[in-house]
Order: C-alpha cells, then structure tokens, then sequence
C-alpha cells in the first residue's frame, strides 16, 4: 500500500467513536496498519455512555474497507495490566508501533465549581485523561527508543491551554497532558521519539464520526443540546465549528514525515479560539 504512513503502524486509543474514529480511517487511507485501543464500554461515574464495542467493531471495518490491516484492543486506559497487555498483543501482530495516539479521554464529571468537586470525580478525571496517557506512553516508550524512531501525538483540549468555569478537572488533566508533551519530547529528542500535543477548539458532533462530546460539554454547562452548536459558533473567531477531520489530519501530519522535525509542540485546531 502506498501513502505517507505506509509501512506504519499506528495505536490509537479512545477510537471506537468521535476523534479516534475519524484518525483511524484518516491513517487507515494513508497506508497505516492499526491497533486500535478503546474500553468499550461504560464507565462508573461518568454521567454518558461511552463508545461501545459495537461501534470499535465499526470503526475497524471503515479502516479495512481502506486497506489497513487492523487489531482491535478493548482496554481500560486506567489499568496499566490491560494496556501493557494491548501492546504486547500489538508488537506481536505487528512487530512494531511506529505511531501512538493517545485520544482516550472523558469530558465529565464536571459542570461544577471546585469546592463541589469531590475526590472520586477527580481522581477518575485525571486517571483517564492524563495518567491514561502517561500509561501509554510508559508502554511504547521503550519500544520506539529501541527502534529508534516514532510519533507520540497527545489529544489534548483548548483546555490545556487556558481555563473555563465549572472544568477544573478537566483543565487540570489537559494543561497536565500539555506538560507531559512537553518533558516527554526533552527525554525522547535523542532517541528520534518525537512527542507532540495536538489541542482541538469545539469539535462538532459528526454523525459519521459518532462524537458527542461536545453535546456533553454542553450538557454540563446546562446549554440546552438543540442549540448548543449555535451558541458555541459564537464563540470562534472564524465562525465555525472544527470538523473530526480537522484533528485528523492535524495527527495525520505529526505521524507523517512532513513533521519530522518538530517535537514538544502544540498544535492548535481551534480556528482562533485561544488567539484571543
């Protein structure tokens, strides 16, 4: 298969829906082989359901019908025996993880002001959307420097990058997974590993992609869902909502040569947003 990820392989975590989705089948078409990683399932106390294994069994097929040769992983990013467990199947089938996306995360708990946060809601927010990456990360790590080479690309948030109300969690685990890019491109820098951080602005709902987030965003802030897209336009300077494909092909570049030299970086996705 030809295509800038030919040869590749690429772990992408939180892909049964939404942004893992629509990077799967965005590597998928450029030649990438995929694990594809999600819990598939739902999660105590997290207030919405959660992508399913039905709907990881879809995302897979969309990335065949593109020529990818695909493993699917259910594994709870929270518990490092499921993800070491997940790469050791991977590097089996594969021999090699060239690319890792980490794109798992949670957007609730939340919608509350810090003092009504409680310990458990906290500590579930930080372990996936931030421990869970560093668990990853940890498991690849050593991999890719023995190889020499590889693309670790972090799905952060606007959120990593400045506050909103009612969010602390959220904001914390996301401006933490912008540090972890970070430190992790200085340790990584000599061994070719490169580490980047790609930060989305409001990511319309796709019903292709089968995202919600933003829906659920809303619903925390307490946004009425039939008008959330419209009172979230308001906010972006260009007017619009980013598409799925927009992060996708944000990650597309980092996991391509084109980027080659570029580590430690934030790329933001927001059309202005966090120009402001």
């Amino acid at each position: 298969m030809t295509g800038r990820l030919a040869g590749r392989t690429a772990l992408i975590t939180g892909a049964a829906r939404g942004l893992g989705r629509a990077t799967a089948v965005a590597f998928a078409r450029e030649g990438a082989d995929l694990i594809l990683l999600d819990v598939a399932s739902d999660l105590a106390g997290v207030p919405y359901p959660l992508g399913s294994a039905s709907q990881l069994d879809h995302t897979a097929a969309l990335c065949r019908e593109a020529g990818a040769a695909v493993l699917v992983a259910e594994a709870d990013v929270r518990h490092s025996t499921e993800v070491e467990a997940a790469v050791r199947t991977a590097l089996d089938r594969f021999g090699q993880i060239d690319v890792l996306v980490n794109n798992a995360g949670i957007a609730a708990p939340s919608g509350r002001p810090v003092h009504e946060i409680d310990e458990p809601e906290w500590q579930l927010m930080l372990d996936v959307d931030l421990t869970g990456a560093w668990r990853l990360i940890r498991a690849v790590g050593g991999h890719m420097v023995r190889q020499k080479s590889g693309s670790i690309i972090n799905i952060a948030s606007t959120a990593g990058l400045v506050g909103y109300r009612h969010f602390a969690g959220y904001v914390a685990a996301k401006h933490g997974l912008v540090g972890l890019t970070k430190a992790a491109a200085l340790d990584y820098a000599p061994h070719k590993v490169r580490v980047n951080a790609v930060c989305p602005g409001s990511v319309r709902d796709d019903d292709h992609a089968e995202g919600r987030m933003l829906a659920e965003i809303a619903r925390s802030l307490d946004v009425p869902v039939a008008e959330h897209e419209e009172i979230f336009v308001g906010s972006q300077p260009m007017n619009a909502l980013m598409e799925p494909e927009d992060v996708a092909s944000a990650a597309l570049w980092l996991a391509a040569d084109e980027s080659r030299r570029v580590t430690g970086s934030v790329v933001t996705v927001d059309g202005g947003f966090t120009a402001y």
